[in-house]
């Protein structure tokens, strides 16, 4: 996928068109300076490819652990076409970092191929606070809207191949 700045889109990604798609947020609040970026920056993506703002539902979780269990959650409600998890894990001094890593990652994985769901993953996994910043809204983009950005192409090809199907 190309680097993209701050809320703003790769020229590549003109093609997609988010029109009357809905999309569940996950989003962690640990680490909110920089989850609440990677949210803004998911939602000004979404909004900014056409999808209305009430088709976005935003949901607020106390870690990147309870990502996977709330993602399961709205998989099973049958209401969104793609799930978008945020979060930010910044390693520390313990094996704390590669333990909720690791456990994210599978679980969504595993949430996702179980409920015939996409679920993009825009949590970031940094060694420091500069480099989660920089992957946030700052010089390296937002994996927030990169995460968007995943969403509706993918949402978008399930909805073609169900339709294709069917």
């Amino acid at each position: 996928m190309t680097k993209t700045q701050p809320n703003q889109l790769p020229e590549d990604n003109s093609k997609l068109n988010g029109t009357g798609l809905k999309f569940g947020v996950i989003v962690s609040r640990f680490n909110t300076s920089i989850t609440s970026d990677l949210l803004k920056g998911a939602k000004t993506t979404l909004i900014d490819l056409g999808v209305q703002d009430s088709d976005i539902k935003v949901i607020d979780v106390p870690g990147a652990l309870e990502v996977p269990y709330t993602a399961q959650l709205l998989a099973r409600s049958g209401d969104f076409n793609a799930l978008i998890a945020i979060g930010c894990v910044i390693r520390g001094e313990t094996s704390h970092y590669d333990i909720v890593s690791t456990q994210v990652a599978e679980g969504i994985t595993k949430v996702s191929l179980d409920h015939h769901i996409p679920i993009t993953f825009g949590i970031l996994t940094t060694e420091n606070l500069d480099q989660a910043k920089s992957r946030s809204g700052g010089d390296k983009g937002n994996l927030g809207s990169e995460a968007a950005l995943a969403a509706i192409e993918l949402a978008s090809l399930t909805k073609q191949q169900f339709t294709l199907r069917h």
